[in-house]
Order: structure tokens, then sequence, then C-alpha cells
């Protein structure tokens, strides 16, 4: 592997964790719908489950976060442990994620944990997300935690 192809695949893995940063801070700032939407290939795949709902497309994106302050108003993305790996044009991403939030609805404080499994496409000289999918381990209100109650209600997965 030449000193070239080392540091591209380095500067590809540190594109792919700004773009994932971007990703966090459009949703802790309202989710801003196009701010969100602009991160993903025009038919990339947003999958949060029976969880949070799948968008596909752009457009679908851009419309599954229009309504998305209605549901959590509060909620600070904390990702971490990141396994990049980048295949020329393609790269797949590994991430834990634990987001304390609000519950728009009933105003309760809730923690949330899970794994995102993304995939994303260099496009143009820029990295896209083409698909990424939540793995949901607990969506647990906040003075009970999660070893007593896992998952709010009708949030199972």
């Amino acid at each position: 592997m030449t000193i070239e192809s080392r540091l591209e695949r380095l500067e590809d893995i540190e594109e792919i964790k700004q773009l994932k940063a971007k990703y966090c801070r459009f949703c802790d700032e309202g989710y801003d719908p196009d701010g969100i939407a602009g991160l993903f290939t025009e038919d990339g795949i947003w999958d949060g489950g029976r969880t949070f709902g799948v968008a596909e497309g752009r457009a679908g994106i851009r419309r599954h976060f229009e309504g998305a302050g209605s549901r959590i108003s509060i909620a600070r993305h904390q990702v971490m442990n990141p396994i990049i790996e980048v295949n020329g044009t393609s790269a797949t991403g590994h991430w834990l994620l634990f987001q304390p939030c609000t519950d728009a609805t009933s105003g309760e404080a809730v923690w949330l944990a899970a794994t995102y499994n993304d995939q994303y496409v260099k496009s143009d000289g820029a990295w896209l997300i083409d698909h990424l999918s939540i793995d949901v381990a607990f969506f647990s209100p906040y003075d009970k935690g999660w070893a007593e109650q896992q998952f709010l209600s009708g949030r199972t997965p």
C-alpha cells in the first residue's frame, strides 16, 4: 500500500467522521430536515426500525424529520467507538450512540442507547450516507432507567 493510498484512506475516514458529526449536530439543533436530508444520497434510507420508523429517499427523509422536533424536543447525540471500513468509493460505519433526550409528547426525560450501522458512498468527491440503520438497545425513562423499563410504551423494537 502506497503512502498516497494510506493518506487517502485516512482522509476518507476523517471525512466520514465529519459527516456523522454533522448529522448529529443537525439532529441536536432541532432536527433540521433540509440539513439532515442533504447528508444522504438521493435514494438514501434512514431506518429507525419499529422504534422510530423508516424513511426512503432524500425527500422522504426530509418529510420524516420535519416532525421530529415534535416527537423529541431535546436530543444530545453522543456517538463513539467508530469502526469505519473504506473500500474505494463505498464505506461502512459502525457507531455506538448514547443519547439523553426529552420525549416531547410526555415531557419525559429519557435515555437512548443504540448502534448505528451505516453505509456511505463517495459521489463527486464527497461522502454521503446511503443507508443509516439504528439498532436500539434501550429507550428508557430517565427516572426508571433501562434495568427497570427497557423501552418506552409503544417503542419496543
